[in-house]
């Protein structure tokens, strides 16, 4: 043997152990969400196998790099360190076995993506490069020395000369069970777009890249193309896992489901794909694994629903129920398990409709002894429900929690509903009546003298009985501030209220120079499916103690000495009011020239030397003014 060959044969001897110990991928994705600016974060989740996987290949850091889709150039390397390190659940945790446990590692970072750099109509694509996948996978060539291509896709970052905001559909939660053979194994694998994109869900064949078991980690990112992983006879893209049915997505809604006909560990690989106004904009992959299981037999249980006043079992498909107002609205449930010591739960799905949904109003789990138990449960439909005449649809769940999955039985309820009639109160008062059209905007108006005691009276009424309740708020203003005072008996189909007021100067200074104060007294229901609320606007309006004579100045005075029109004065000019208080009086010459000047509102002016037409103008301290003219005759 040459001592080159010798040499090559010490080098696989060293290899191999090492090789081995870094098997520890299970899969992962890419993740790429904006934050503001031109920063966003980019994640990759990483999928670490627990049992298997050597706690040396656990990495602190790994590497990505971010292509131009058209020229495969990098833009970027960026490093991302390791920033969580949890375990991933499973769907039931009594099932757990020891072959089975997943870490999550996160690695994490912010980075800038320029809005004069990234501008390629094409996009753009992340990819981090890792070996190496477990051993014992089963449907692919070569498993300890395949690795893994994290891969996604996002477009520019510009459009049109706008900024273009993305960030990529979030796929969860990770895969935390195990499949058992011969039974359907389904998991939701669907994502979240924040930016509210849509997004279509395919099976793909993973991605293997340029790492292997020589080269686990690169040192540079190396752009597309990436080889693929290499399946093994009779597995394909379209057959991962082989099953009845195989191994598939729903395209809508990214749900998994396989019936699996072959134990032990199998890869696989999903594509979500995001498109904005039917155009693809980006596209994230995960790859995963999957085992299947020899499991215990675990039959699935059974409900049987009753339907209100009947003695026989519902039929789906065949019976609809109709739920009337006064009559029973509740089901009784049966549901039981031929498996002993079964843990079954009952829950409720509503199909076509969302609210109000009818609610248990008994015990919705319990554990089966023997077969032969039985369990119930109520379920009643609110007296609210309301289905407009059409044929909503409820399913009625039952589940145990064998493993790997709870196995479940449903029955789809029809029905129709519909609600009482509700007769709205009646809200009657000691008030005037507001002005036609009448309208709960409209007020009326209570004019109150100030200093003196206003009450009303207020009666709310209900033919249907039900629960009444009477209130009040001022608009703008707290009532209780100003001394209004609101009381109520609140009671079924009758509410009594009663308004006492004694207004003050701070009442008329609350009022401003629009002089009102608006009160609504409002009448509110409860019990009714729909209520009817009732209001009053009243508008309040202080006045002075006495009544205001009508301001008439004369507009003639004759000062000849003969006692009738000598002088000009002003009796009815408004009284003095909280702060409202006369000010003084000016009167003008035709030329502006002021010939008269008094603070006493009791003034007498006996005209100037020369007849004419003269001016005056009346000031209040709250800047109220009063002008006109009088004409002096000699």
């Amino acid at each position: 043997m040459s001592i080159q060959r010798l040499r090559y044969l010490l080098f696989l001897l060293l290899l191999a152990p090492l090789a081995a110990s870094a098997t520890h991928i299970v899969g992962g994705e890419l993740d790429l969400q904006y934050k503001s600016g031109n920063t966003y974060t980019l994640s990759l989740n990483l999928y670490f196998d627990a049992i298997n996987g050597d706690p040396k290949a656990l990495d602190q850091e790994l590497l990505a790099g971010i292509f131009n889709k058209t020229t495969n150039a990098r833009l970027q390397s960026v490093t991302l360190p390791l920033t969580a390190n949890t375990f991933v659940q499973y769907t039931n945790p009594a099932c757990a076995v020891g072959s089975l446990s997943t870490r999550k590692l996160v690695y994490t970072k912010d980075i800038t993506l320029d809005a004069a750099t990234y501008t390629n109509a094409a996009g753009y694509y992340v990819a981090v490069e890792r070996c190496c996948r477990n051993l014992s996978i089963g449907n692919i060539v070569s498993p300890g020395a395949a690795a893994q291509t994290f891969y996604l896709e996002f477009p520019a970052v510009v459009r049109s000369g706008a900024a273009f905001v993305d960030s990529t559909p979030r796929i969860f939660p990770p895969l935390g069970d195990y499949a058992c053979l011969g039974e359907l194994f389904y998991y939701d694998f669907g994502g979240q777009d924040v930016d509210g994109d849509s997004l279509a869900y395919d099976m793909v064949t993973p991605l293997n890249g340029h790492t292997g078991a020589v080269t686990s980690a690169l040192t540079t990112p190396l752009p597309a193309p990436y080889s693929t992983i290499t399946w093994k006879p009779g597995y394909s893209a379209g057959s991962q896992i082989p099953g009845s049915p195989a191994l598939g997505i729903d395209a809508r809604t990214g749900r998994l489901t396989v019936r699996a006909s072959a134990l032990g560990l199998f890869v696989f690989g999903v594509r979500c794909s995001e498109y904005r106004k039917g155009v693809k904009i980006g596209e994230t992959r995960r790859d995963f694994q999957l085992y299947v299981l020899n499991c215990p037999t675990n039959v699935a249980p059974k409900v049987q629903v009753q339907a209100p006043g009947s003695t026989r079992t519902y039929q789906a498909g065949r019976d609809t129920l109709r739920l009337l107002p006064g009559a029973n609205r509740c089901l009784t449930i049966r549901y039981t398990d031929p498996d002993p010591n079964s843990v079954l739960t009952m829950s409720t799905h509503p199909v076509n409709f969302t609210t109000p949904a009818p609610v248990f109003t008994t015990s919705t789990s319990g554990t089966t002894r023997t077969a032969a138990d039985t369990l119930t449960a109520t379920l009643c439909f609110p007296d609210c429900s309301d289905t407009k005449g059409k044929v909503y649809l409820l399913d009625i769940i039952v589940a145990d929690n064998g493993c790997s999955l709870p196995k479940h039985d449903t029955v789809r309820v029809a029905f129709t509903a519909v609600q009482a009639v509700n007769t709205a109160p009646v809200l009657t008062s000691s008030f005037p009546a507001a002005p036609l059209p009448a309208s709960d905007s409209i007020p009326a108006v209570v004019r109150v003298v100030l200093g003196q005691r206003y009450t009303a009276t207020l009666l709310g009424t209900d033919a249907d009985k039900d629960a009444l309740a009477l209130s009040a708020a001022g608009k703008g203003f707290d009532m209780a501030a100003l001394g209004m005072q609101f009381t109520a008996q609140n009671g079924p189909g009758e509410a009594t209220g009663t308004f006492v007021w004694e207004p003050t100067c701070a009442s008329v200074s609350a009022a401003g120079e629009d002089g009102g104060l608006l009160v609504r007294f409002r009448l509110t229901e409860t019990g009714p499916c729909i209520p009817v609320p009732q209001s009053r606007l009243i508008r309040f309006e202080v006045v002075p103690n006495g009544e205001t004579p009508t301001f008439r100045p004369p507009n003639v005075i004759t000062p000849n000495g003969d006692g009738q029109n000598d002088f000009f004065m002003m009796p009815d000019l408004p009284v003095d009011f909280c702060d409202r208080k006369f000010a003084s009086v000016k009167i003008f010459s035709r030329w502006g020239q002021e010939v008269f000047q008094s603070a006493e509102r009791g003034f007498k002016w006996g005209g100037a030397g020369t007849g004419g037409l003269y001016y005056y103008l009346a000031t209040y301290t709250d800047g109220r003014k009063f002008k006109g003219w009088v004409e002096v005759i000699r």
